[in-house]
């Protein structure tokens, strides 16, 4: 398994959508007191912009290896039969995924019509964020096998 870097382009925009997340909701707190009158896109904006920021976040999770997992009856496994195990746990994941990107890519195609309500633009892009996590998604478990299968490659048999 490859070690993860400390920053990666999935976290920094989860990171940067948290804080424009963050502006938006200070900018709907403030429009509701006395001080000014807050614009009516705040709320769907926020809205948006929380479920990039989750979808964009779990892409994130993924390149990390960090979902949760029970691996306590993997654990008692020997190393090779571990590594097969993961392997097809990753290839029925892989199949799921790779479903799931079907399903966005139809309902980012479904909504391309679907004017918002106060944003300029079509709820496409908000259904873009879950085809754009599953693409990612898709391609942290293809590294993962590649770098599972280079480590059982590289081994040589000791005689």
């Amino acid at each position: 398994m490859e070690n993860p870097r400390k920053y990666s382009i999935e976290g920094i925009v989860a990171s940067v959508f948290f804080i424009v997340l963050i502006g938006v909701v200070l900018i709907q707190v403030f429009g509701r007191t006395p001080l000014f009158r807050g614009p009516v896109w705040t709320e769907e904006t926020a809205r948006w912009l929380w479920v990039w920021m989750a979808f964009i976040g779990i892409s994130e999770v993924e390149r990390q290896d960090g979902q949760l997992k029970m691996a306590f009856l993997a654990d008692l496994l020997p190393g090779g039969a571990r590594r097969i195990l993961y392997t097809v746990i990753d290839l029925v994941y892989l199949g799921i995924v790779g479903h799931l990107i079907w399903i966005a890519y139809k309902t980012v195609l479904r909504t391309s019509d679907n004017v918002s309500v106060t944003l300029p633009t079509t709820d496409a892009v908000l259904y873009a964020s879950g085809l754009v996590a599953t693409v990612l998604i898709l391609h942290r478990i293809v590294r993962r096998l590649l770098s599972r299968r280079d480590v059982t490659v590289t081994r040589e048999p000791t005689l």
